[in-house]
């Protein structure tokens, strides 16, 4: 084993940065036998160096995060600090000034992953971030290295967990959505501001991740659909158990059935309770990966939190170091597809419609006809009256598989129905 340190630069001393510097220092004599040389952590970059940090030594914390990243003796930069800047920044800097960076910053590799690669690359540098997608469930080294011979096709699954917990109070208390939301925040599952997680931003930087890896195309978080899962009620869940569904906040990721392109998006979908997605419960995160080779995979675990996501960043540390010992560096960015990222209006996809009609003959067949005329298919459809309103009733289409347009192109001629009186919600049905 050799003797001489690896040195360590961390940038960010929160919630997961310090289970980060607890892990190295209390498995320090793992890590070096499982690395082949001792690692040391040789400076903290924070914003605030008043605070307490317990098992931290006080000489190592720093504001100043550039000239850390500027020594020249670090050999690797962990990052979490998150955001675009000053991450961004400090992490071609340390390329520049010879270490390695392991991240876990999902919106800057969303957003500029392309030319953070470039700049690890043109260093000859590593640039790793298991962490950035579903915390502690390795995900991201399976997708790029484990399935690197195989045809990935679709990637589905549920990567946040403060949704999830929403989503699944909803489901399993009848809660509506504010009441499971305050729940999540007293549990602290949610942020102060949950905008993020509950709008989607999170899981649709996530998605662009995935498939980027997936699919060996350069996907932006640009080109990612995003809907948010603040409109979801108790009345869908209620609809998507009749269908023996429940309802998901989904991120999606196919290649095209003829191979020449891909689609990414994010929003909520009613999903069989027999998909193996369905039960995943509580703030837990899962991945459903669907390959030419490999079939069927799915990849479960906590998908946040400190100690989880400093596993990820600390298995990402080790092979980083491993390949800085031996003088090599691990798989890059790999987009030699360069496959087109198709708008949401070419997603097909089942649908599931509910709508405020007159309670009156002929409305059915009114509705049918539009529906046919935009050339989508009915699979079922359910007319229930109501008691407590005055000639309404409630209208529900299931449809088969139809493109996004073409159900955007029905919707809007279904408003101008006199007979209809509102569209009550709209809900994708995936999984099956």
């Amino acid at each position: 084993m050799r003797t001489r340190p690896l040195k360590v630069a961390l940038l960010g001393c929160g919630v997961v940065g310090s289970e980060v510097a607890r892990i190295m220092t209390t498995h320090a004599d793992d890590l070096a036998a499982r690395i082949g040389a001792p690692v040391e952590l040789a400076g903290v970059a924070v914003r605030r160096p008043s605070r307490g940090r317990e098992g931290i030594d006080p000489a190592l914390v720093t504001t100043d995060a550039t000239a850390l990243v500027k020594r020249g003796d670090i050999d690797v930069v962990v990052e979490v600090i998150g955001g675009i800047e000053p991450a961004r920044t400090l992490i071609t800097t340390a390329f520049e000034h010879g270490a390695s960076v392991v991240s876990a910053n999902k919106a800057l590799l969303a957003q500029d992953g392309a030319a953070l690669h470039a700049a690890a690359d043109g260093h000859g540098k590593d640039l790793y971030y298991e962490a950035a997608v579903a915390g502690a469930i390795p995900l991201i080294r399976p997708l790029r290295e484990s399935l690197a011979g195989d045809k990935v096709n679709r990637v589905l699954g549920i990567v946040n967990g403060t949704t999830n917990f929403i989503l699944d109070k909803m489901d399993s208390s009848g809660a509506g959505y504010q009441e499971a939301l305050d729940e999540a925040t007293a549990l602290g599952y949610a942020e102060a501001d949950p905008t993020a997680d509950v709008e989607a931003f999170d899981a649709a930087a996530k998605a662009a991740i995935l498939a980027g890896i997936a699919f060996h195309t350069r996907v932006r978080l640009d080109d990612v659909y995003r809907e948010g899962m603040t409109e979801v009620t108790a009345a869908d869940f209620g609809s998507a158990r009749e269908m023996g569904c429940t309802i998901k906040l989904l991120a999606i990721c196919e290649r095209a059935a003829d191979g020449g392109s891909v689609t990414a998006r994010v929003h909520p979908a009613m999903i069989p309770l027999t998909h193996p997605l369905a039960s995943v419960r509580g703030a837990y995160n899962a991945v459903f990966v669907e390959s030419d080779a490999a079939g069927q995979l799915m990849f479960y675990g906590p998908g946040a939190g400190g100690a989880p996501t400093a596993s990820a960043v600390l298995g990402d540390l080790v092979a980083v170091c491993r390949n800085r010992l031996s003088g090599a560096t691990g798989p890059g960015e790999s987009a030699y597809a360069a496959l087109p990222v198709s708008p949401m209006g070419d997603v097909v996809t089942r649908y599931h419609i509910s709508l405020d009609v007159a309670d009156k003959p002929g409305v059915l067949a009114q509705v049918a006809t539009v529906f046919a005329e935009h050339g989508v298919s009915i699979d079922t459809v359910r007319q229930q009256g109501r008691q407590d309103s005055d000639g309404e009733a409630s209208l529900v289409v299931v449809t088969h598989r139809a493109s996004d347009a073409s159900l955007t192109g029905t919707v809007e001629a279904l408003r101008k129905l006199d007979t209809v009186r509102g569209v009550a919600s709209i809900m994708r049905v995936e999984g099956e």
